[in-house]
């Protein structure tokens, strides 16, 4: 059965181009274009869409408002279109905690080159959409107090993973580590510009601090550092120290961050003192480096089916036989904590 498409720009160009894109699809059917939140409510309710993609900058009522009201009321998979700009960023990660699934930068019109490359990505995202799980939007989290873990030095890494749902599942995860938390470095799918601006909104409400890469850093226990969106994030030896380098080489698995690349290069670089992590997304990307992880002897977790907003990325590394644990999204902090200490304690499983 085709999938449903509504979609929802007060740009008339815009509408065209999405129109087009979607229209040319096999296994797609457009049912609708609408230029506001006013006009879109009456197609929702007719037309019953399975995917929406939704223009964030609207007049009279903004995409968000529109996004809010939606989720509460009909909740529907919803791919934003998004303004590369720090406030538009903003509002995309912000709609990520409404319930949007994923977001798409809005593309340069006048650039008719690399619109090929665009409507591959805006198709990928609708697929991923149809099949994700919608949940109505939860509180915003705040600082938690997590009693600190009892052990010390640097030896020890945190390695997470995560694509389609996984700002939010990050965000749960570090939100439930304590600030003498191991050195951590996460590569999520997201595309240049808006890293920084994640970077910035997990810091606020994690105790951990949360940054984006630079390259060249020393990893430190209570940093968690964010791949940027154009460039692969890997941990390298340095003496006795971890050192971050970026590497702007070819897509891997697809992907620029690559979850495989950073998974492979903690292996080489810390084996069994590694702690790897796998979360929602679309795909396979991350399953083979988590699977090699588990095999040099490091503790794998897999967020479980129920909680995935997409379970691709974790099925895939469990059908490998990648995952030592398969956890709900809420137990993954608090295992993560039990299984350091353990590790600290010299016990591995």
């Amino acid at each position: 059965m085709a999938i449903k498409v509504l979609i929802i720009d007060d740009s008339a160009l815009i509408r065209q181009v999405l129109g087009e894109i979607i229209r040319q699809t096999p296994g797609m059917d457009l049912v609708g274009a609408a230029p506001d939140a006013f006009a879109a409510k009456k197609m929702v309710i007719e037309s019953q869409p399975d995917v929406i993609t939704l223009d964030i900058e609207m007049p009279k009522v903004d995409g968000l408002r529109f996004l809010e009201v939606l989720m509460t009321a009909r909740p529907t998979p919803v791919v934003m279109i998004s303004t590369l700009t720090e406030e538009g960023a903003d509002a995309t990660l912000r709609s990520l905690e409404l319930g949007a699934i994923d977001f798409v930068p809005k593309p340069k019109i006048s650039v008719v080159q690399g619109m090929a490359d665009y409507a591959e990505l805006i198709v990928g995202k609708i697929r991923a959409a149809a099949v994700a799980k919608v949940s109505r939007p939860r509180p915003t989290a705040k600082p938690s107090q997590v009693k600190a873990l009892s052990i010390s030095g640097t030896e020890k890494i945190i390695a997470i993973g995560a694509s389609t749902g996984g700002t939010e599942a990050i965000k749960t995860v570090l939100s439930g580590l304590p600030s003498n938390a191991p050195a951590t470095v996460i590569t999520q799918h997201m595309p240049p510009g808006y890293t920084t601006t994640f970077a910035k909104r997990l810091d606020s409400c994690c105790q951990m601090q949360v940054k984006e890469a630079k390259g060249g850093e020393r990893l430190l226990p209570g940093v968690a550092y964010l791949a940027p969106g154009d460039k692969h994030l890997k941990v390298k030896r340095s003496g006795a120290d971890y050192r971050l380098e970026l590497d702007d080489g070819a897509r891997v698995t697809g992907h620029k961050p690559s979850v495989d690349v950073l998974f492979e290069s903690v292996r080489e670089s810390a084996g069994a003192n590694v702690v790897g992590v796998l979360l929602t997304g679309m795909g396979k990307d991350g399953a083979a480096g988590l699977t090699a992880l588990k095999q040099a002897g490091a503790p794998t977790f897999c967020q479980d089916e129920a909680t995935c907003v997409v379970f691709g990325m974790p099925k895939a590394a469990i059908e490998m036989g990648g995952a030592t644990f398969i956890k709900p999204l809420e137990e993954i902090a608090p295992s993560l904590i039990n299984q350091l200490n353990k590790m600290q304690a010299g016990s591995r499983l």
